[in-house]
């Protein structure tokens, strides 16, 4: 079983930036994608991007420019680099994996409120 906690949501105004983490834990011996989705209210819940297990990293047209995600595999996180914010952003963010059968795991998600 895993768990996903993910931290690092708040407050920020426009055009700036936060850095969003995704810690690992249980037992995972593998997965096939690891990630961030996000829910605006009233919204259906989207994906922002993802690394896969061979490195590479895919993103949402939204998020192409100015997001960024890494892992750290020494740490067993991964993390959202989210810059030039916008209102639009504004949602929850849900760390997501998908495992080596394709089971799907879910963090408890982290607010992120851009706004002045």
């Amino acid at each position: 079983q895993v768990q996903l906690v993910e931290s690092g949501g708040g407050l920020v105004q426009p055009g700036g930036s936060l850095r969003l983490s995704c810690a690992a834990s249980g037992a995972w011996p593998s997965f096939k994608a690891w990630g961030w989705y996000r829910q605006a209210p009233g919204n259906q819940r989207e994906l922002v991007g993802f690394i896969v297990s061979d490195g590479d990293i895919k993103y949402a047209d939204s998020a192409k420019g100015r997001f960024t995600i890494s892992r750290d595999v020494a740490k067993d996180t991964v993390d959202l680099q989210m810059n030039s914010l916008k209102p639009e952003d504004t949602a929850v963010y849900y760390c997501n994996l998908k495992d080596r059968i394709w089971r799907n795991y879910w963090g408890q998600g982290t607010q992120v409120t851009v706004s002045s």
